[in-house]
């Protein structure tokens, strides 16, 4: 438990130390270096010389007047109502400012503290731009010399855009119509500058492409379309050569078969086969029958001779 309360305790003291240093940089007015003068704006009415009067800067005093008497400081850099000038103002004269305003008995009347901080003029920006054909915008640029602390505006043919406040701006061509000006502005506490009118030439983005296709789109599908046209052309003939081929072969079988009945049909005698039947029987060599071979006698066989054989003498 110890512990515990001993942790918030610590966390307390950095948040009080955080809002502190918080306070301490936190700026009630701006002023700009090598300013003339400056004139705090303080006021007592009613200040009158029984009163003491005493500025600070940063716990040191600048001022002091009591009983009419000036004892640090110029009477000429006091107004009638106790407001302290600065003059020739330097980055040195940043810091916290107090005056405080005692009555003649020693309390305290009045007393005010305010912190001032010191800035530079902001320097004229310069504003640069750079076509994008492929995201079809033109993108703008505020160069300055000191951006950090710094708030961007910009004006579209002398209209201020609200919602832009960024160095940078990216505006699509389509926008662009004929001599479009930009300037653009950089501010801070205590200036102001702009820069001088450009008119972005870019080209407009290309007309819409057919049914919302890129052109990327369209060159593949023409190139697939190609490709299939001559795929198609290639099988057309393949079939056609394979069709004639058969049909070359047809023919010449054909041809043969023909040629072979022609020879055959050549190589019969024409007379033969156109001979009367009648004739082709009276003109047959005519033979004996089977009766006429049977009556006829058979031939008697002669008797062998012997011949004697003569002794060999």
């Amino acid at each position: 438990m110890a512990c515990f309360a001993a942790t918030l305790g610590v966390l307390i003291l950095v948040g009080f130390i955080n809002l502190s240093a918080a306070n301490q940089y936190t700026c009630d007015l701006y002023a700009v270096v090598g300013l003339q003068s400056l004139l705090l704006p303080f006021e007592y009415d009613g200040l009158a010389n029984s009163h003491v009067l005493r500025w600070t800067h940063n716990s040191t005093i600048v001022f002091h007047r009591e009983k009419g008497r000036v004892s640090v400081g110029r009477s000429e850099d006091i107004s009638t109502v106790g407001s302290l000038l600065l003059n020739n103002l330097q980055f040195s004269s940043a810091g916290t400012y107090q005056a405080n305003v005692l009555n003649p008995n020693g309390t305290l009347a009045k007393t005010w503290t305010q912190r001032i901080c010191m800035m530079d003029n902001v320097s004229k920006p310069r504003l640069t731009y750079m076509c994008d054909p492929k995201s079809s915008a033109v993108n703008l640029n505020c160069h300055a010399a000191y951006p950090q602390g710094l708030v961007f505006s910009w004006t579209l043919d002398e209209k201020t855009l609200t919602e832009e406040t960024r160095q940078t701006l990216s505006i699509s061509l389509a926008k662009l119509k004929g001599e479009t000006s930009f300037t653009c502005s950089v501010a801070n506490k205590v200036s102001k500058e702009k820069s001088d009118t450009v008119r972005p030439t870019c080209k407009g983005p290309p007309p819409p492409t057919l049914f919302c296709f890129t052109s990327t789109t369209v060159v593949a599908v023409l190139a697939g379309g190609v490709s299939l046209i001559l795929l198609l052309l290639i099988i057309i003939i393949t079939l056609c050569c394979c069709h004639r081929r058969i049909k070359t072969q047809t023919t010449r079988r054909e041809v043969r078969m023909l040629s072979l009945n022609k020879r055959e049909s050549e190589s019969i005698n024409p007379d033969y086969e156109t001979m009367h039947p009648n004739e082709y029987t009276v003109n047959r060599p005519a033979t004996l029958s089977v009766d006429s071979e049977v009556k006829q006698p058979s031939p008697v066989p002669k008797p062998r001779t012997i011949t004697p054989h003569t002794a060999n003498i």
